[in-house]
């Protein structure tokens, strides 16, 4: 990265805030800011939490509270404890409320329409291809990864999904306590680690290592949420648990998969693992595999390149 590509992400971002109006104290022309439309537009007609609304927005408890004070203030939002649990901050909008979103999503419209009249059809459909690029690439680069204690809720919530995904894509279904059983313990360090990866707060991925042997550690459950496909966060995700297994001295790493999930197949052939005898006695594995860390990854085995990974 250099200092021009600096400047030019800052060039960019000066030019779509103008354009956006979002430097206007009267956004879109109505009687606040910017952010406080967006609150409004993320409250949404069905409400949210506060902890729901801090992660979506990325903003702190102090300035959140601030925004819903002001919107309060204005009778466009209520905010109330949870039924359920009087701990969780539920917001909603009012009447006057969500009469106000309805005009914000009107003006919205409205500004869109803006950016693409001016255009030719050619130029649109080049804006709204770039449009759509720069999304995708912005929300891969807004992705965090983390370590994470495998028995947290987002940890089991990203568990009970990967299993339930299984059961979907496996041609005889899928069977937990049929495959191979692990001790939540083999993904807590000393002898593993978990990894989640969250998009604004939200869990949309995970992946786990556990040691076998000195030297010798495997990946498990590595999923993605179907939201977060396409951003290259699979194959991030993978470098994060080899440099993990990096730091605990493992010299190799292995895993299994099988042939129902294709693009995960992909994903580990490209990323130079080989495929080598059964290692383990997982029912549902069709492929197993193997990487070394130190050099090129040793083939133990050479299998005709077939169907799919885990």
């Amino acid at each position: 990265m250099t200092a021009t590509d600096i400047q030019r992400i800052r060039t960019f971002n000066r030019t779509v805030a103008q354009r956006l109006g979002v430097l206007n104290e009267k956004y879109l022309g109505r009687d606040r800011p910017y952010v406080e439309s967006r609150l409004l537009y993320e409250i949404g007609r069905g409400g949210a939490t506060v902890r729901d609304l801090r992660a979506r927005l990325g903003i702190d408890s102090g300035f959140l509270s601030r925004l819903l004070r002001a919107l309060e203030r204005k009778g466009l939002a209520t905010t109330e404890p949870s039924p359920a649990d009087a701990r969780v901050r539920c917001v909603r909008l009012s009447r006057a409320g969500a009469a106000e979103l309805r005009r914000l999503d009107v003006l919205s419209d409205r500004l869109a329409r803006s950016m693409l009249e001016p255009l030719s059809p050619t130029q649109n459909q080049r804006l709204l291809a770039a449009m759509t690029e720069i999304e995708g690439l912005l929300r891969a680069s807004s992705i965090e990864i983390a370590p994470e204690d495998p028995s947290n809720a987002d940890a089991q919530a990203c568990f009970a999904q990967y299993f339930a995904e299984l059961d979907t894509r496996f041609r005889a279904g899928f069977d937990l306590t049929k495959g191979v059983t692990y001790d939540i313990a083999d993904f807590v360090p000393p002898r593993g680690c978990l990894l989640i990866a969250r998009l604004h707060g939200v869990a949309v991925g995970c992946g786990a290592l556990r040691t076998l042997a000195p030297g010798l550690g495997e990946i498990k459950r590595m999923w993605i949420a179907p939201n977060a496909r396409g951003l290259g966060l699979g194959r991030r995700l993978l470098a994060e648990l080899e440099s993990e297994a990096k730091r605990r001295r493992l010299r190799t790493i292995r895993l299994d998969t099988n042939r129902s999930l294709e693009q995960a197949l992909k994903l580990y052939r490209s990323s130079g693992y080989r495929e080598i005898e059964r290692f383990n006695d997982n029912p549902y594995a069709d492929f197993w595999f193997e990487k070394n860390l130190q050099g090129a990854s040793r083939t133990r085995r050479a299998s005709p390149p077939a169907a799919t990974p885990d």
